[in-house]
């Protein structure tokens, strides 16, 4: 991959790194203790749901800025876009979809 794809590559997973670590700290998290039960049940358990998937979601997120941290490697290294596995080169079109990929 030339020089001037991998810059802009390089530009697009910066980008996604701060639209995600934004996001990040958009999330609002409950500001009740966990044994402080509020509402009725049908209250505590929406809260209760919303809380699970709030979790879910950082963990996705981290799981996000690690990989995109991994591609930036990549990139450093000079081994952006050769799969991990097969070691041949991913196709364009994935690193135009998902950047971050290892793999083709």
């Amino acid at each position: 991959m030339d020089s001037k794809n991998k810059e802009r590559f390089k530009k697009l997973l910066l980008a996604k790194q701060q639209e995600v670590l934004a996001g990040k700290n958009g999330i609002a998290l409950p500001s009740r203790r966990a044994d402080e039960p509020q509402g009725d049940v049908a209250d505590q358990a929406t809260g209760e749901a919303e809380a699970k998937v709030q979790a879910r979601v950082r963990q996705t997120e981290s799981h996000l800025v690690r990989a995109i941290g991994e591609a930036l490697a990549r990139i450093k290294n000079g081994t952006f876009g050769v799969c991990q596995v097969c070691g041949n080169p991913v196709p364009r079109a994935r690193l135009e979809a998902v950047p971050w990929t290892r793999v083709c």
